[in-house]
């Protein structure tokens, strides 16, 4: 463990946030529990489609449905998100369980099957964190307000400055929050998912075009779990030297 005069807070949670079923809608929480494999029941179902399935990335995601965060999935038991069935409430507000046949082919009529993923369906690492201000300005050099949501991370921080993109100065840091400690491993590369409005589902190229030009590619962070523990809305963060 570190000296604790060595400790820096660098900022406050004010965003927090799991996906049961991958590339669905997001279910905003005020407190999580974190253990090895990200946030408690994050990701823990994924479409598979049938046409690759047996490719190194077989997931049906907004790539290739960018109407599935109109699907807003829910735990029958929150208190046991780990074991608990999932169901889902279609955009024509029908509820289907999550693992139902008539939900798959709606999804993906070429055919797609759900599955349970018990490490969570992680594209890279199990936890991802953006911050207020990088979501801000990103929007400026977009040339509009950009809401949170399409960056899908499990974690939004509040610096409290201006500083943009601050996020990027943790890489290899641990941070500590409420009584997790996570570390910040890479910067988070970038695809054609952030292009997508959650609420309407329309395309804006010009949103990975600015992370490309301006970013390299990358917004935001991936990072792993270093110690187990619980976080809340209101957590400070820590940095670690």
């Amino acid at each position: 463990m570190s000296d604790v005069s060595a400790l820096e807070r660098v900022g406050t949670v004010v965003g927090l946030w799991r996906y049961p079923v991958k590339s669905m809608a997001a279910e905003a929480l005020k407190r999580a529990d974190v253990g090895w494999q990200g946030l408690d029941g994050d990701r823990r179902w994924a479409f598979v489609r049938d046409d690759v399935r047996g490719s190194g990335f077989p997931w049906l995601t907004i790539r290739q449905n960018p109407g599935m965060q109109q699907y807003r999935p829910a735990f029958v038991d929150e208190t046991a998100a780990e074991s608990s069935a999932v169901e889902v409430r279609t955009p024509a507000g029908v509820r289907l369980g999550v693992d139902e046949p008539k939900l798959a082919a709606e999804l993906w009529p070429k055919g797609a099957s759900a599955i349970k993923q018990n490490r969570g369906a992680f594209d890279t690492f199990p936890l991802s964190l953006i911050t207020v201000q990088t979501v801000r300005q990103l929007g400026e050099l977009v040339g509009e307000p950009l809401e949170v949501a399409r960056f899908r991370p499990n974690i939004l921080v509040d610096t409290g400055t201006d500083e943009p993109f601050p996020e990027d100065a943790w890489v290899g840091r641990t941070l500590r929050i409420g009584s997790a400690r996570l570390r910040v491993d890479k910067r988070d590369g970038r695809c054609v998912v952030i292009t997508v409005d959650p609420e309407t589902s329309e395309r804006n190229p010009a949103v990975l075009r600015a992370v490309a030009q301006e970013r390299e590619g990358c917004l935001g962070v991936y990072g792993s779990t270093v110690e187990p523990g619980g976080l809340s809305l209101g957590d400070p963060v820590v940095s670690e030297p």
